[in-house]
């Protein structure tokens, strides 16, 4: 077993934060009107009774924004985890089917999908998960048939009581951090640093987020609004119609 300071986390952190806000940022600019407009439900807004432009569009943004946001900031705690069990354990990225990563310790073999957070997967995704375990059990078993293979699905955060699933386990916060680290007070200590520069580059998402606001309410206005009403039957045909309403361009 090896051992990692928290300046190694701490500057791996610093570098790699970054990443996460600028991902973050160019999703915010590259994203088109016409992108969130497609998969939400228009039914559902109007049942809400909402008349104005930007209430409309507020709510989109930031569903979206929020589910994107997830994802980007999932891949940056998978790669920390990662990189942490690779100083303590010699862990790797696994090249395994739906398997991030693998490592040894004490005569376990430990094979870990690793996702955000406990409430990730309906029944089918549990299912493909299961048959990518045995999958990767089965590689392992032709070189070496006495090794024992654990399989976890690890969880950056949150909580299950009942860990133990039958096929795996199901790791999540705490429970999480000390199996890849041995450290069980890791789940509170990589929070500070995570923190690094987020005000400025905060800040910065903030004035291009007013930017989108203002842009995709007005495009809003002039593609779906007749004399400022929402021209819901038109909204309803450029989502859910067989063939794309409008000619021009939605930005």
């Amino acid at each position: 077993m090896g051992k990692i300071e928290d300046k190694n986390i701490n500057d791996y952190i610093e570098k790699n934060i970054s990443t996460f806000h600028s991902k973050r940022l160019q999703n915010l600019e590259e994203l088109k009107l016409s992108t969130i407009l497609k998969k939400k439900n228009p039914y559902l807004f109007k049942a809400k009774n909402i008349h104005t432009a930007q209430d409309l569009v507020k709510p989109l943004l930031d569903a979206h924004l929020s589910s994107q946001e997830e994802t980007i900031f999932g891949d940056f705690l998978e790669g920390l985890a990662i990189f942490i069990n690779g100083k303590v354990y010699g862990g790797k990225k696994s090249a395994a089917e739906g398997i991030d990563l693998e490592f040894d310790n004490d005569n376990i073999y430990y094979i870990i999908a690793i996702k955000s957070g406990p409430n990730w997967a309906n029944s089918q995704q549990i299912i493909k998960m299961k048959d990518n375990f045995k999958k990767a059990k089965r590689i392992l078993r032709t070189s070496n048939s006495k090794i024992n293979v654990q399989a976890i699905n690890g969880c950056c955060y949150g909580r299950d009581n009942r860990p133990d699933k039958g096929d795996y386990f199901k790791y999540c916060g705490q429970r999480f951090w000390e199996l890849i680290s041995g450290n069980e007070n890791l789940y509170t200590e990589i929070i500070e640093p995570l923190g690094h520069k987020a005000k400025e580059r905060n800040e910065e998402f903030i004035v291009a987020y007013a930017q989108i606001i203002n842009k995709f309410t007005l495009n809003f206005m002039n593609d779906f609004c007749i004399d400022g009403k929402v021209d819901w039957k038109k909204l309803v045909k450029f989502n859910s119609g067989k063939d794309s309403l409008l000619k021009k361009k939605i930005i």
